[in-house]
């Protein structure tokens, strides 16, 4: 590696996207020039990825670090960044990193494995895939209590939403009833964040429309915390300006009060909850671990575990594989089947590929059109 040593690199990442959107929050300026001119955190986590590139290329570097460059991405969007990635590999060096062997990127001959916290490289080997059936998961009792019945915990009628006259989504109709398992897919920018924002209470722009929440129309009195306290929410861009030293089990803890981090004091008993949600993901032992110190898979884990914590009525995940190696992403699936078995937990699961071990009962799928997405049922 120190044939690098006097050359200049950039590193492509999650973690370089969020110290820039940090830095435009805190300076309220545009670090990236584009034709819409909008900070960096109103684009979708794929958006961001294909400027940050053109922003690292920009630099003109020697080589450059692509950690899972290819998360976030839709198919057709994978498809063109590795057509660019193999142009870019012959002008410059590329190195990257990849949780799952079969994202490693063809054309790069030298190819080893890291073990956990260690830099020492060694052949990578042909691994079993982990199995499902070896997690039995006894789901612990839940402290909150949420014993109401809704007829539509979600409803659009007609929905539209523009950021300064660019049309993002047109006349969405959609409904979901207690106890369904819905995927919401459509290709990068094609208005998926934006719909759950509108659900959960985070974007002004909810209001006027026709949106029915828990069978409440938006706007009829109800607050945002009244819908926060409803949901559990996992996003990998959850925890972009969170920079506070808080706990694993702090982080799990924070789910209760529907906070980013803890600061209100839990109970004898919400601790004891915590602690067997992080047994459950193996993480027990990592309890007073700072949480931004984990590897971004942990971190994510942590989160999902955060989410989940209430066991309330509605759940989203919004691309909940991300950064995961294949055991975890194992562990997490059969943690969906095992809420789709065994619970009235209504699941919204946003993803850009098809997860081969969850079936979900219904489908929903943007589709970009030149007025804003419309949306389509396809199951």
């Amino acid at each position: 590696m120190s044939v690098f040593n006097d050359n200049k690199g950039v590193l492509f990442s999650d973690l370089a996207i969020t110290e820039l959107i940090e830095k435009e929050h805190k300076h309220q300026s545009i670090e990236i020039p584009n034709s819409e001119n909008r900070p960096l955190h109103t684009f979708s986590s794929g958006e961001r990825r294909k400027l940050f590139l053109e922003y690292c290329l920009a630099q003109n570097p020697d080589y450059i670090i692509f950690d899972n460059p290819f998360d976030h991405l839709d198919q057709t969007s994978r498809t063109a960044l590795y057509k660019q990635l193999l142009e870019l590999s012959h002008s410059l060096s590329i190195l990257q990193l990849a949780h799952q062997e079969e994202s490693l990127l063809p054309f790069i001959k030298n190819k080893y494995n890291v073990t956990e916290n260690s830099f020492v490289l060694s052949e990578i080997k042909t691994t079993i895939q982990p199995n499902a059936s070896n997690h039995k998961f006894d789901f612990p009792s839940s402290l909150v209590s949420f014993k109401e019945r809704y007829e539509t915990l979600i409803k659009f009628h007609n929905v539209s939403v523009n950021y300064e006259e660019q049309p993002i989504v047109k006349n969405i109709c959609w409904k979901v009833k207690q106890g369904e398992f819905w995927q919401l897919i459509g290709p990068n920018g094609s208005g998926k964040s934006t719909l759950l924002s509108l659900i959960t209470g985070d974007n002004p722009k909810a209001f006027g429309e026709a949106i029915t929440i828990f069978d409440r129309k938006k706007g009829s009195g109800e607050s945002i915390w009244d819908i926060k306290k409803k949901i559990g929410y996992f996003s990998t861009n959850l925890t972009e300006l969170f920079k506070r030293n808080h706990t694993v089990e702090q982080m799990v803890l924070s789910g209760f009060f529907d906070s980013i981090g803890l600061y209100a004091k839990p109970s004898g008993m919400q601790q004891q909850k915590a602690l067997q949600w992080l047994d459950i993901i193996e993480m027990k032992h990592l309890k007073n671990t700072y949480f931004n110190r984990l590897p971004l898979g942990q971190q994510r884990l942590v989160l999902i575990v955060r989410a989940l914590i209430k066991q309330p009525p509605l759940l989203i995940l919004d691309e909940p594989f991300e950064g995961l190696d294949p055991e975890n992403t194992m562990l997490v699936s059969h943690l969906i089947n095992t809420l789709v078995e065994n619970t009235q937990i209504t699941i919204i699961f946003v993803s850009h590929t098809i997860e081969k071990s969850l079936v979900p009962s219904h489908i929903f799928e943007l589709i970009p059109t030149e007025n804003g997405s419309i949306g389509q049922r396809k199951r």
